[in-house]
């Protein structure tokens, strides 16, 4: 297995964040050694193929990456494959021991509308970790500035890791998180909340440009 991601990860693993979010990397649990190891195989798999558009949503969602690692990836997109890569059968494994995989609408839009992008682009969020509601895991919330700015220095890090040549920010906290750290960007509507069509829309233009 190569090492290239060894730092980032294990930073990654050892950030704090705050009590109303979840740090799904952290050491010292058996399901968040499977999740670092999913996020490994997801960024090995993206490096062979050289993606040269960088997505950034706003945070992790309680359905998808709290659970596989993986940005905008739930459990059935992480085991079905989706894009030509994941799958079991490329060693992806879930950390949840629940009776049927999880589905999140988002991710499940998101796949469809990048898988047909050449090379396939490469998928980040903004606070890489999941914000959540006081009192409830369960949940989804806004990243504060704040935990945006913890996150700020991993998308630098994957823009000196990988070949983007554009990136995109998906949703509001996104693009602030990007024009704070001066990297030139476009914003495509987030897919949630009504939002599929302009997403849809967004991306069949960068596509045009990639």
């Amino acid at each position: 297995m190569s090492r290239r991601f060894d730092r980032f990860i294990d930073d990654l693993a050892r950030t704090a964040v705050p009590a109303r979010a979840c740090n799904q990397y952290a050491r010292g649990d058996a399901a968040n050694a499977i999740r670092r190891r999913n996020l490994r195989l997801y960024l090995e798999q993206l490096d062979a193929i050289g993606p040269r558009l960088l997505l950034v949503g706003e945070a992790v969602s309680y359905r998808g990456g709290r659970l596989t690692g993986i940005p905008f990836v739930s459990e059935s997109l992480m085991l079905c494959g989706a894009g030509d890569v994941l799958g079991e059968h490329r060693g992806y494994r879930r950390a949840t021991a629940t009776p049927r995989p999880s589905t999140e609408a988002s991710a499940t839009m998101v796949w469809a509308t990048i898988r047909h992008i050449e090379p396939l682009p490469l998928l980040w969020n903004a606070f890489p970790f999941h914000p959540h509601a006081d009192g409830n895991p369960f949940s989804n919330r806004m990243p504060s500035a704040g935990e945006l700015a913890i996150g700020a220095p991993f998308i630098e890090w994957l823009l000196r890791l990988f070949p983007i040549e554009r990136v995109a920010a998906i949703g509001n906290a996104a693009a602030a998180s990007l024009t704070r750290l001066g990297v030139e960007h476009v914003k495509v509507r987030h897919p949630s909340q009504g939002g599929k069509r302009k997403f849809v829309e967004g991306m069949a233009r960068l596509a045009a440009d990639v």
